[in-house]
């Protein structure tokens, strides 16, 4: 169904993993270091990371932005701790997602299967706002000309506001639609997300507008 890249380092907790995958319809591909895994997604095509946090060579974080910048694959990172500031560390880096251990398989399994839907049921056609075009099919977005590189969060956060201009939606509302109901963080996610999307899109970021005690809209 999706080829699924595992970084995780604990040889129990990584069979784990890779069994319910498996039993997902799912092909599985492992790494037990941040090394190995940006060597692995370098040379095969991956649809979704499960990423570990404490890893060696290089923790989850820097493979979590070394990722990035290579592609906007939806990410799940896994971590040990509670920290909100863990978590929307991994939020700003690129995440989509977080577990924390211990957790259920089957959740991880779930959320693997709804960010995979999220990035590939999508219309066609290109959207356009002012200088903004988001071609849904490709996933590819360029502002005043130059293509930019979005997080799947970044990227259904913009196609989201895209498509509904000038609706106003609270932060809780953003989570629901975009993180879904069992998000285990706050509202300052949407927060950490928007003010990077804002920035990455340059002057044209001013199309999303914040409206104080209310949230957000998308002016176009």
């Amino acid at each position: 169904m999706a080829n699924l890249l595992i970084v995780e380092d604990e040889k129990n907790m990584q069979e784990i993993i890779v069994e319910y995958m498996r039993r997902g319809g799912h092909t599985c591909f492992t790494a037990d270091d941040g090394i190995d895994a940006l060597m692995m997604l370098k040379n095969n095509p991956m649809d979704l990371i499960i990423l570990d946090i404490m890893i060696p060579n290089l923790d989850g974080f820097s493979v979590c932005k070394m990722a990035r910048e290579m592609s906007s694959l939806p990410i799940i990172m896994l971590t040990a701790k509670e920290s909100e500031d863990d978590k929307l560390k991994g939020y700003h880096l690129g995440a989509d997602d977080y577990m924390t251990k211990p957790f259920s398989p089957k959740v991880l399994l779930a959320k693997a299967n709804a960010l995979l839907r999220r990035s590939s049921a999508l219309p066609a056609d290109a959207i356009n706002a002012g200088k903004i075009s988001l071609v849904p099919a490709s996933h590819k977005v360029c502002a005043d000309g130059q293509e930019i590189v979005l997080t799947n969060k970044e990227y259904e956060l913009l196609h989201f506001f895209m498509v509904n201009p000038g609706q106003i939606f609270s932060r809780e509302q953003l989570l629901n639609r975009i993180w879904g109901y069992d998000f285990e963080g706050t509202s300052r996610t949407v927060d950490t997300h928007i003010k990077t999307l804002r920035q990455k899109l340059g002057d044209e970021g001013r199309h999303i507008v914040t409206l104080i005690r209310s949230g957000y809209k998308f002016e176009g």
